[in-house]
Formats: structure tokens, C-alpha cells, sequence
């Protein structure tokens, strides 16, 4: 049904065609660029035909986008008839810029802004997506659409919530872990061939704030892909993983219990130097062995964005202690608490501190005992990385080396807990 004209305000109505306006503008001046036959004007009319018959209601709009389809036909008769092909590219983009302006008629601000902005980059980014469309490999492409068809198409179909009445069984939060893993898996290995070993430093920090033993899982599988070409990168990696987790999880504790916090700052505090300084100082770099890669060097030898097994794998693993540790708070309290929190450090630490957090902040649980089991979950999670490291990376070269810096945080965390609890901290 058409709009009455007598009531349209004069000054959202100006609005709205004006933002259509800027749209076509915005995506024509590309095409006008590129010397197309359809330059910034056309586009500009584009939208405001679609403005129009947004404005005059459905049937217009309709319309609207019809006489728009008749336009691109005549475009594309035209172009053909002077040899130089269809204009297929355009003739997409003087659509979507048509329902953009519908869109922006209708009232709508945020949509058809994002989309005339995706438009005009797709356009002027045609030479980077074609030469990355190009590079692709095959498995690149497959792991590209497998990450895809576990994020978009399996994790919705999932059932929300706990399948069980005791809410030991969440197959939603399960399938998390796997998208983790397998994101990390791809950004490593894109990092890796965009900038060599020295993506690999990059990749243990940002996959340590969201799960350290799935990055030092990662990163000691691919190197052990690379047979030991990766051996020094990979250390730095494993311990700027355990920087980053220490860190995620005293920033948790403090935005959500800060008194929980200042019962858990110093071994924190020490745990993190000494995960740190090793990883960054240079007189901890060992000379690099014949045959491994330089931090510069690029990778051209590896076979697979990201291991599905080894997803699925820790998926598995990550169901099956959940489901462990929740029993063992139900049944024991706060000797279970402490379970809970080392057996949360081995799959994910940030829960097992987030958990004694919300616990401490709800006055459920002292904030004594909830620091403790911060500890207890970081020194889990820090320890743990070594038997990993062990089993996938089978360098006994890397496995000593960082034997002797995770065994550090780890002392260095025991003996901040107990000076912590000798003297401890309070809020006033």
C-alpha cells in the first residue's frame, strides 16, 4: 500500500534520501574510477530510485528494483554491443546499491550503510582478492570451508543447553572448544606463511589470553610438522602462550573479585615474570641448530591449515573433564573447588577462574579460597604445557628447555602463595 505523501515529515524524509544519496556516491565514485560505464551518477540515481520507492511503500519498491533490473539489462545490451563484455561486477553492485537506497527509504540507517560500504571495498579491493583467491591451495581452500561449516552450519544445529538434568553435558559449549581449535590452527598457520617463525610469537600470545593449552597444543604440533624448524620459535611461543594466560586470568579476577585478586597478586605477578623474561630476553635464545628456521624465514613446507582429529581430539577431552569436575564440586566443596579449579587449569583456566570469581563476588565462597583456587587453576594450566609439548612436539631439546622455565613459574608461584598467605593484602 502507498504512503500518504501529506504526512511525511520534511526532515527524516530529507534524511533518509540523503543518506541513499551518499550511498551511491560513495560506490559510484569506485566504478567512476575504474572508468565504467556506470560512474558515480548512475549509482547515485541507483539509490535514490530505491529511496523513492522505499519511501512510497512496497509496491513502489518493488517497482523501484524492477526498473532498476531493466536498467542493468540495457547496461550490459549496451557493453556487449561495443565489444567489451557483460558488466557483470557493476551491474551486482548497481543492485545492491538499489536496495541499499530502498533500505535507507524505508528508514533503516545502519544497514544500508554497511552494506554500501562492503560494496565499494569488494570493488576497490578486486586486485588483493583476486591475487589472494589465486594463491589459495586446495587443503587451504577445504580447511577454509570445513573452519566455515563448524562454525556457521554445526554450532547452530546444536542443541543450547545441557542435555542432561544434572547439566553435566552442554554440547553448544563442547563444540566451542573445537571452533577454538581449529580457529587457532588456521590464524597459525596463516600467520606462519605471512611472516615466517616470527608469527609463531604472535599466535602464543593472542591464543594464550583465549586458551593456552589448545595454543601450546597447536603450536607443538606444528612443530613437529616442521621436524624441529621451529624449535626456538616454539618455545618463545609456549611461554608468551603461559604470559598471556596468567595475565587473561589476573585481569578476570580483578574485574570480578577484587579482593580475590589481591590473594592471588603476588604469585601471579612472579609467574608471569618469569614466563616472560626467558621468552624475550635474548641471552635465553639458543644458536639456531643446522636446518632450522630462521625467525624471518617463510613456510612453505606445511600440509594442513589445522588437524579436524586433533580438534575433535581435545573437544573430546575438554567434555569429558567438565563433566569430572563438575561432580567433584558438587560432591566435595571446597576440597572439590580446589579439584575443580586444577582440573579447570588443564582445559581452560579463564572458566576455573571466572567460576571462583563470580563465587567470591556472590559471597558463596571467601575470597581467600577463591584466590587460591585462581592459583591453583594458573598453575595447572602453566604445568601442563610440558607433558603437551613432550607428547606432540618430540623434541627433547624443547621439552628440557622448557622443563626447566615451566618448573620456574611454577616454584616461583608455590612461594608467592605461601609468602601471599603469611602477609596477606586487603582492601580498605
Amino acid at each position: 500500500m502507498g504512503a500518504d505523501l501529506s504526512t511525511w515529515p520534511p526532515v527524516p524524509t530529507l534524511a533518509r534520501l540523503a543518506l541513499a544519496l551518499a550511498i551511491g556516491l560513495f560506490v559510484g565514485i569506485e566504478r567512476e574510477r575504474r572508468q565504467k560505464v556506470a560512474g558515480v551518477r548512475t549509482f547515485a540515481f541507483a539509490a535514490v530510485l530505491g529511496a523513492a520507492g522505499g519511501l512510497l511503500g512496497e509496491r513502489f519498491g518493488l517497482l523501484s528494483i524492477g526498473l532498476l533490473g531493466v536498467l542493468v539489462v540495457l547496461l550490459n545490451l549496451d557493453t556487449l554491443k561495443s565489444g567489451e563484455g557483460a558488466e557483470i561486477t557493476t551491474s551486482a553492485a548497481l543492485l545492491v546499491t538499489g536496495f541499499a537506497g530502498l533500505l535507507a527509504g524505508q528508514g533503516h540507517t545502519f544497514t544500508p550503510t554497511v552494506v554500501g560500504v562492503i560494496t565499494a571495498a569488494l570493488l576497490a579491493w578486486k586486485e588483493p582478492l583476486a591475487g589472494f583467491s589465486h594463491a589459495l591451495t586446495e587443503s587451504e581452500l577445504r580447511s577454509a570451508i570445513l573452519l566455515a561449516i563448524l562454525a556457521f552450519v554445526i554450532y547452530p544445529a546444536l542443541p543450547p543447553g545441557a542435555l542432561d538434568p544434572w547439566g553435566l553435558i552442554d554440547p553448544r559449549e563442547a563444540w566451542i572448544t573445537v571452533i577454538l581449535i581449529a580457529a587457532l590452527g588456521f590464524a597459525n598457520y596463516v600467520l606462519l606463511k605471512l611472516y615466517g617463525t616470527r608469527g609463531i610469537e604472535l599466535t602464543g600470545f593472542l591464543g594464550g589470553l583465549v586458551n593456552s593449552t589448545v595454543t601450546v597444543a597447536e603450536l607443538a604440533s606444528r612443530a613437529h610438522a616442521l621436524r624441529g624448524g621451529l624449535v626456538e620459535a616454539a618455545f618463545r611461543g609456549v611461554l608468551l602462550a603461559t604470559a598471556a594466560m596468567l595475565l587473561r586470568n589476573a585481569i578476570i579476577l580483578g574485574i570480578l573479585a577484587p579482593r580475590a585478586l589481591l590473594d592471588a597478586s603476588l604469585p601471579l605477578l612472579l609467574m608471569f615474570a618469569a614466563a616472560t623474561l626467558p621468552a624475550l630476553l635474548p641471552r635465553w635464545r639458543r644458536p639456531r641448530r643446522p636446518g632450522e628456521l630462521a625467525d624471518e624465514a617463510p613456510i612453505a613446507s606445511m600440509q594442513s591449515p589445522f588437524s579436524l582429529t586433533s580438534a575433535l581430539k581435545f573437544g573430546t577431552i575438554f567434555l569429558a573433564l567438565e563433566v569430572m569436575g563438575t561432580l567433584g564440586q558438587h560432591l566435595a566443596g571446597h576440597v572439590g573447588f580446589y579439584v575443580v579449579s586444577m582440573v579447570g587449569g588443564v582445559v581452560s583456566s579463564a572458566s576455573a577462574v571466572a567460576s571462583a570469581a563470580n563465587l567470591a563476588g556472590s559471597e558463596r565462597l571467601s575470597t581467600h579460597v577463591a584466590g587460591i583456587g585462581a592459583i591453583l587453576a594458573s598453575l595447572t594450566s602453566a604445568l601442563v604445557n610440558l607433558p603437551i609439548v613432550a607428547r606432540l612436539a618430540g623434541d627433547a631439546t624443547l621439552t628440557r628447555r622448557l622443563a626447566w622455565v615451566l618448573g620456574g613459574v611454577v616454584l616461583l608461584g608455590a612461594i608467592g602463595a605461601v609468602l601471599q598467605a603469611r602477609v596477606p593484602l586487603t582492601l580498605p
